[in-house]
Order: structure tokens, then C-alpha cells, then sequence
């Protein structure tokens, strides 16, 4: 994780950088080398990551779904 994706505002992160992200923060938070000031931070972070990662999957899922609708639709229509 480079200091520009760390800066980078969350809602502009593509899964994958939130992702790689996420795992740095986890990673530094469970070292414990971290102070109370920084772990708060790095929460504050992870936590804005994951909900960032979680509408990523979401969205995913919303879109399997109506290709998944679409698919049915046309199988009941060429059955009729």
C-alpha cells in the first residue's frame, strides 16, 4: 500500500485496493505496535474499508441477481 492509496478517499477505491488495504490495516492493528491514537485511526479506516468492500459485494450480487432474472424471464417466455 503505497501513501497515496492510504491518503485516497474510500469511496473512490476500486474492491481490490480496498481490499489490500483492509488487510494492511488488520495486519498493523494486530501487531500492536501501534498507539492508541494511530489504532484509532486505523479503525476509523478499516472500518470506512470493509463497508467500502461490502457495497462492492453487494453491487456484485445485485447484478448476478438480474442476469440471473433476465435468464428466467427469457426461460419462461421460450417455454410458452
Amino acid at each position: 500500500m503505497t501513501e497515496r492509496e492510504a491518503e485516497a478517499p474510500v469511496s473512490e477505491l476500486s474492491y481490490e485496493q480496498a481490499r489490500e488495504e483492509l488487510v494492511a490495516v488488520v495486519q498493523a492493528l494486530e501487531s500492536g505496535q501501534t498507539t492508541l491514537e494511530e489504532s484509532l485511526r486505523l479503525w476509523e479506516r478499516g472500518t470506512a474499508l470493509a463497508d467500502r468492500c461490502e457495497e462492492w459485494l453487494q453491487g456484485a450480487k445485485a447484478r448476478l441477481d438480474a442476469v440471473r432474472g433476465e435468464q428466467e424471464d427469457d426461460t419462461e417466455a421460450a417455454s410458452e
